[in-house]
């Protein structure tokens, strides 16, 4: 019995193993690169079509509606298939980073950044969720799949609560958005930058984006905690929802140009992450 216990521990880390080796790979490193470039370009797609709500024309400034955009392009197929494929090998990379990475932190802050690399690896899961299911011809919506979610949620035992909760760790990951921007902690995630101007250009637009990214986010994230405090799901109407109520305020539209810009700044940094991020 113990040898057969012995033999199936052996296996486990060869298995484990041979996954860290696989994770760390050169070519399935540049796969999941491409995943950084493809999140970018989705969010210049929602950032230009916030700004075309705040110039008073319609659309759905969310990531289904950037990827609806996507797939009505001429060659938008492949385009849709190659951010599934790079948003895919990304979050299997975060994967590996929650189970393999850290080691380089002590003990705490190893929890701290396998439990980041987690919830990265869910953020672009669902991308390439989003991605998968244009790719396959289907469609979707942010803003019924948030309210249909928000509903179920609320009827569960304690789902109010359980909501309001999410709502606020939306506005708090918003907060540590804007931290991240103000106080330029993004940089650590680089490598290097580049010399010149173009460093600038990545610092800035890393900047802008962040903060732009904190913004929506709280937004987003009051608007889960009013649905729950109102015992109204409709009210949960996701990013594209957000940003019109933002537009409905005093002195919308010059906020909504203004998250609008940050979100088309982080695009531009995740492209630029694409070939500097550490990984």
């Amino acid at each position: 019995m113990d040898q057969a216990g012995d033999r199936a521990k052996r296996g486990a880390r060869q298995v484990a193993g041979a996954a860290e080796q696989a994770s760390q790979s050169r070519s399935f490193e540049a796969v999941a690169r491409f995943g950084f470039a493809a999140n970018g370009l989705l969010h210049v797609l929602i950032g230009a079509l916030a700004l075309q709500l705040a110039l008073g024309k319609s659309g759905e400034a969310d990531q289904t509606g950037a990827v609806a955009q996507l797939a009505a392009r001429p060659g938008g197929a492949v385009l849709l298939w190659a951010g599934f494929i790079g948003a895919a090998a990304l979050a299997l990379w975060q994967v590996a980073e929650a189970v393999f990475g850290g080691r380089r932190f002590r003990d705490r802050d190893r929890l701290k950044y396998r439990l980041k690399s987690a919830g990265l690896a869910v953020v672009y899961a669902a991308v390439a969720g989003t991605f998968g299911v244009y790719a396959l011809g289907g469609r979707s919506s942010s803003r019924e799949s948030s309210q249909d979610a928000s509903a179920a949620l609320m009827q569960a035992p304690g789902g109010t609560v359980l909501l309001f909760l999410v709502g606020a760790g939306i506005v708090a990951a918003g907060a540590y958005f804007i931290f991240r921007g103000v106080r330029r902690k993004f940089l650590e995630d680089l490598r290097s930058l580049p010399a010149g101007r173009a460093g600038q250009a990545v610092t800035w637009s890393g900047t802008a984006g962040y903060i732009g990214k904190g913004l929506a986010l709280a937004v987003l994230g009051i608007l889960f905690a009013v649905a729950a405090i109102r015992h109204d799901p409709a009210r949960a109407t996701g990013l594209d929802g957000a940003l019109k109520g933002l537009r409905e305020q005093p002195y919308g539209d010059a906020a909504l140009i203004v998250v609008a810009v940050g979100l088309i700044c982080y695009g531009l940094y995740m492209a630029a992450r694409a070939r500097y991020a550490k990984m």
